[in-house]
């Protein structure tokens, strides 16, 4: 096997040759492997063993102190979605013992034909308007698909914690923020609206919701469209999920949409993708949930995303993560706690 276009510090092909034969997969020879760009730090290889393909994803290469966790939580899901309708990668095998590679946990999933609309569009689509449009409405389908799933039924009962998620939220996620002040150079959030959303949100919760699966970060950069129409041939980057509210996947979709004055949260926004109407009442057309208080959900992802977002700026401002994307990422904030006020 050639090194030369992949970190070979991430892969013990030996061990992964014998693990996989222990799995009862087919032998054979490795072929040719590269390494896959994502939106995430987590380590993403395509290689072949005897013709077969194959992703390999595992944790960055400096473990971080959840990392084995998050993935083995990510493997659980797909392997519970493995038989539904649900748009997500195919798992193939899971190595949940962090101590077969090296300290990190990884598993097999099957490559995934298709593109992601923020970083290329192809033809037909980018030469179809109804093709684009039409992409919008299947972001929406594949996510109400998600929101069908019963959880308890497909073996994740317990995954997480529903009772109280709406409730824990804004208190969640304001300790969060309150935690920054802790790196050094730090000079404090500065986002207008804070405090005001912060209360908006709390006096309009949802008295009560229905659990399901939530991806957790629902929008066009993890999601792969296939080549050939506008179907979503999977959701990926399933790193936030857990069991909570399934239409906070709905919220965090319409606060990183594309609006009709072309304003955008996410680099490479495609052109003519359907207004937020249409998503919410595609959505509603396919689920039994109650998406009468979209827009509280919709606020509070802006809410949530912006104050995730926050975080790197405070660790740029600590020398821990590059100035500029430290800065371009408050900006963001900046502009989803502006977002968040059209909701409320």
């Amino acid at each position: 096997m050639s090194a030369t276009h992949i970190d070979v510090t991430a892969i013990d092909f030996g061990v992964l040759g014998t693990w996989m034969d222990e799995q009862g997969l087919p032998g054979g020879e490795f072929g040719a492997a590269e390494a896959l760009l994502g939106g995430t730090q987590n380590v993403m290889i395509r290689f072949s063993r005897g013709g077969v393909p194959y992703i390999l994803r595992r944790p960055p290469l400096h473990l971080r102190a959840r990392s084995n966790e998050v993935l083995r939580r990510e493997a659980r899901v797909l392997g519970a979605l493995r038989d539904t309708p649900v748009a997500a990668p195919r798992l193939i095998a899971a190595c949940t013992d962090e101590n077969v590679m090296g300290g990190a946990v990884f598993y097999l999933m099957e490559p995934v034909s298709g593109f992601n609309p923020t970083t290329e569009l192809p033809q037909p689509h980018a030469g179809d308007p109804a093709i684009r449009h039409r992409m919008g409405l299947e972001a929406a389908m594949a996510l109400a698909e998600l929101g069908r799933v019963d959880h308890v039924a497909v073996g994740l009962g317990g995954f997480g914690r529903p009772e109280g998620f709406l409730d824990r939220q804004v208190p969640r996620w304001m300790g969060e923020l309150e935690s920054y002040a802790e790196l050094p150079g730090y000079p404090g959030p500065g986002i207008p609206g804070l405090e005001r959303t912060a209360g908006w949100l709390e006096g309009n919760r949802p008295a009560s919701f229905t659990p399901g699966v939530m991806h957790g970060d629902y929008h066009l950069a993890n999601l792969m469209y296939a080549y050939d129409g506008p179907r979503v041939a999977a959701i990926v980057d399933w790193e936030m999920c857990t069991i909570g509210d399934p239409l906070l996947d709905l919220g965090w979709l319409l606060a990183t949409w594309p609006t009709a004055d072309g304003g955008a949260m996410l680099p490479g926004a495609v052109d003519g993708l359907p207004p937020a109407a249409e998503l919410v009442a595609c959505y509603a057309s396919l689920s039994d949930r109650d998406v009468s208080a979209v827009d509280w959900y919709a606020a509070l992802a802006c809410f949530k995303l912006g104050i995730v977002l926050e975080g790197t700026h405070a660790r740029a401002c600590a020398g821990k993560a590059p100035k500029d994307i430290g800065d371009l990422l408050h900006a963001t904030t900046l502009a989803l706690f502006e977002r968040a006020q059209t909701f409320m």
